[in-house]
């Protein structure tokens, strides 16, 4: 075959899901013309897929299971695309998200950046542009996970909405992510949040010291059942916790930490000053 391209599995899970869509429509002889028809996509689409030259979707993925017979399978596209959309997660945070969904209070605890669910979409993508820039995701890697967080926020936005308790620590506020033209809405966007009835928004302080009792992010969700799930992450994996005897620890910290940051109306006054530039 003149045009035929060499494949590279090995550069990108893009090109590892092209090549395996080419190895399965060649085990059963078909041309890109004969799965064009099997999918209702284009000859030019698969060629683009297979090539690596276009990501796949979701609705191509489960044509192509339909195709090859391997939807509902260990090996199958849809499950390839999934692991590649999510596959910059952490992992255990897709579990996390899932329980996130049905929660009926949030409480959130962060250091050094605006917690993701109060995030713009520019602050969101300046932030995934720098891991890009430091070769830890793909470009596409970083537009699905600003897409994603996107789809977090707006499944908050419900009939019975959660109630929101976040506790920033100071450094959020300070560190700054694309400068001002991204800073000052992101501030705004803080702001904005407090004054809603189910969002609380507290600043700790850098002055509460040794007093403050996490050294990483924590979310803590409570379930209509009121059980308590417990998220926590390092910079290489996050971790779900559901047993009781290890959130309630974590919840009574959570309070006294709570106890010892500065109200939301000291903490809006303070983001005020901020987005203005005021001392």
């Amino acid at each position: 075959m003149v045009n035929r391209k060499e494949l590279k599995p090995e550069s990108s899970p893009e090109a590892a899901y092209g090549a395996r869509v080419r190895r399965f429509r060649e085990e059963r002889g078909w041309s890109q013309e004969d799965l064009a028809g099997e999918v209702g996509y284009s000859s030019q689409h698969i060629s683009a897929v297979e090539t690596g030259r276009k990501p796949p979707t979701l609705p191509f993925s489960r044509r192509v299971d339909h195709a090859f017979g391997s939807a509902g399978s260990a090996d199958s596209f849809e499950r390839e695309w999934r692991d590649i959309r999510h596959g910059s997660l952490l992992e255990g945070f897709q579990e996390y998200v899932g329980y996130e969904g049905r929660a009926v209070e949030i409480r959130l605890f962060e250091i050094g950046i605006v917690p993701g669910l109060l995030q713009t979409p520019e602050y969101a993508r300046t932030l995934a542009d720098g891991d890009v820039q430091r070769g830890s995701i793909t470009p596409e890697q970083a537009a699905e996970r600003v897409a994603f967080l996107s789809e977090r926020q707006a499944a908050l936005v419900r009939h019975r909405p959660p109630m929101v308790l976040v506790v920033m620590d100071e450094s959020c506020l300070h560190h700054a992510v694309g400068g001002v033209d991204v800073m000052t809405p992101q501030l705004q966007r803080l702001v904005e949040a407090a004054a809603l009835p189910n969002w609380v928004i507290q600043v700790a302080p850098f002055g509460i010291g040794a007093r403050r009792p996490f050294n990483l992010p924590v979310n803590l969700l409570t379930l209509a059942d009121r059980s308590v799930v417990a998220y926590a992450e390092s910079q290489a994996q996050g971790h779900v916790e559901r047993e009781t005897s290890s959130v309630v620890p974590m919840l009574t910290a959570y309070h006294q930490l709570q106890a010892e940051a500065h109200s939301q109306a000291t903490s809006v006054v303070m983001i005020e000053q901020l987005r203005k530039g005021s001392p």
